[in-house]
């Protein structure tokens, strides 16, 4: 026997034949439920910087502008240059700037004079470097104090060598602090109260070195807050501006673990069986070159087949076992959910758009490569 696609299934596509694969599908209906689901949680899109490095998509960054929302989070340059031409007004690149990047960041505060534009510092060194670099270019930058809250990946403790960099961003030709920036990327667990529990306790730092800051008469324009996990807890604080990336496209990795977040799987895998290399493998084209694989198998589950066992994957190839081999055929189709979503879009070079059941147009992934033109 068997299966044939079933035509009431959520990630059904009428004109699925037309699709070459391994090939990346966004659901255009489930991306507006998220979008607009962040805005509800946040309870004003005014209080949103969504991280755009899960899609880095023009066409996503425009319709989150038509929803509301101005300001946007960045990890690469591209990503900026992205969110300046889709007509962002406040744009924070998010990771120190070392080498050229000060420059870069300045030559886009030139190019796009309608924008804000602000990067990151936990050392001087990147602070002399961003002030050089807007001196030179005859541009204002932003600076955001990071702050480290317990992932010891970036940031400086709160303290007296943080107050010293506040002070010194403050002293700093052509830079303004524009706040603070504290990011809690190691807290995922899965149980609510447990989450909850951590953030707070990451935070009572960040909190106490805000208020003493504040207490110096220093203006603390905006504190950006948090990521995917920690979105809903951070958003019932309403000094916190929240950076939720992930929750665009969703993907199992997190929608297993993360209950109280309702977001829907909104980015797809189609795959087709290439071979039957047994009578319990199938062989899919969806290589490590398609779907991120820097986590243990399952790296993507099939809506048709979530029972299946990954014995192998190459650059191209994808081997599963089952017992229901059988009742597929070379040439089907599957669909599979990848579980981090963020590196896996960027694998692809364009991602096929689907709406009402069917494929109606291509988007290139803008941000894909780390330049633009800058």
């Amino acid at each position: 026997m068997t299966v044939l696609p079933d035509p009431n299934a959520w990630f059904h596509i009428d004109n699925e034949a037309e699709i070459a694969s391994p090939a990346l599908l966004l659901y255009r209906e489930r991306i507006e439920h998220n979008l607009r689901l962040m805005i509800e949680i946040a309870g004003d899109p005014a209080r949103l910087r969504p991280h755009v490095k899960t899609h880095k998509l023009l066409p996503l960054v425009q319709r989150q502008i038509e929803l509301g929302i101005t300001r946007f989070k960045c990890s690469t340059i591209a990503e900026v240059e992205m969110c300046a031409m889709a007509g962002a007004a406040d744009i924070l690149l998010a990771m120190p700037c070392v080498g050229p990047n000060g420059h870069r960041l300045a030559e886009l505060a030139l190019k796009y004079p309608q924008a804000q534009f602000a990067g990151i510092a936990d050392d001087e060194e990147t602070i002399r470097s961003l002030a050089s670099a807007a001196q030179q270019h005859g541009v204002n930058l932003g600076v955001f104090l990071e702050l480290d809250c317990g992932m010891a990946r970036t940031g400086i403790v709160p303290g007296e060598a943080a107050d010293f960099l506040v002070h010194a961003i403050k002293d700093a030709p052509r830079l303004m602090l524009r706040g603070l920036h504290a990011y809690d990327g190691h807290i995922h667990d899965t149980e609510l109260e447990v989450r909850r529990q951590k953030c707070e306790a990451a935070f009572a730092p960040i909190l106490a070195f805000k208020k003493r800051l504040e207490g110096e008469g220093v203006i603390i324009r905006e504190f950006l807050a948090g990521g995917s996990p920690t979105f809903g807890i951070h958003a019932q604080h309403k000094d916190r501006v929240c950076s939720p990336g992930t929750t665009v496209l969703w993907d199992f990795g997190y929608g297993d673990k993360l209950d109280d977040l309702p977001f829907l799987p909104a980015a797809v895998l189609l795959a087709r069986v290439i071979s039957k290399p047994g009578h319990n493998r199938i062989t899919l084209d969806l290589g490590h070159k398609s779907v991120a694989p820097e986590n243990p198998h399952p790296r993507v589950r099939f809506e048709e087949l979530p029972e299946a066992t990954a014995l192998m994957q190459s650059e191209e190839h994808l081997v599963l076992e089952t017992e229901r081999a059988h009742e597929f055929v070379v040439g089907q189709v599957l669909h599979g959910i990848p579980r981090h979503v963020c590196p896996t879009v960027s694998m692809h070079g364009e991602a096929v758009v689907i709406e009402g059941g069917r494929a109606v147009e291509v988007w290139p992934i803008t941000a894909r490569n780390r330049r633009i033109t800058v």
